[in-house]
């Protein structure tokens, strides 16, 4: 592992713990040319799952893609980073769970969309927002309205 300090491939690890639920294992190194110390994780190398987009084409699916849209739906929230996390490892593990080799946008955005449904309604009601590409005014209404009466339940 290459240092981000001093590019050198000689470093020791200090620490290593599970992470994300135990799929993953964080390491904590130290470079022995320049001393400083970054962290890596090691994941196993899941099959690679196409998404399929609105207009048919197919592209890879990226975790960082899907953090990007999240965080956007987020912003100026009080959601700590670990439940943001948290949330795009469930999404990610419900997808490879899936078991298939294509999955089309709109499956994964319903499961973003479950998931921030939980976690903040604000978040939720701005995914929506643009997942459902709503038109005007009445859409963010109606969408509201489902909120608050799954709430009343």
């Amino acid at each position: 592992m290459r240092c981000p300090g001093c590019g050198s491939l000689e470093n020791k690890v200090v620490d290593s713990r599970t992470a994300r639920d135990g799929d993953a294992i964080r390491r904590r190194r130290e470079c022995l040319a320049c001393g400083v110390r970054f962290t890596t994780y090691e994941y196993v190398e899941r099959t690679q799952v196409l998404v399929i987009k609105k207009d048919g084409r197919r592209e890879p699916f990226q975790r960082e893609k899907l953090h990007s849209g999240v965080s956007k739906a987020c912003e100026k929230r009080p959601i700590p980073r670990e439940d943001l996390d948290a949330l795009l490892d469930r999404v990610e593990t419900a997808v490879q769970a899936m078991g298939q080799s294509e999955i089309e946008s709109r499956s994964i955005g319903e499961l973003v969309m479950e998931e921030l449904a939980h976690l903040d309604q604000i978040a939720y009601v701005r995914f929506a927002s643009v997942y459902r590409e709503f038109r005007d005014a009445s859409h963010f209404l109606e969408e509201i309205r489902r909120v608050l009466e799954k709430g009343d339940s």
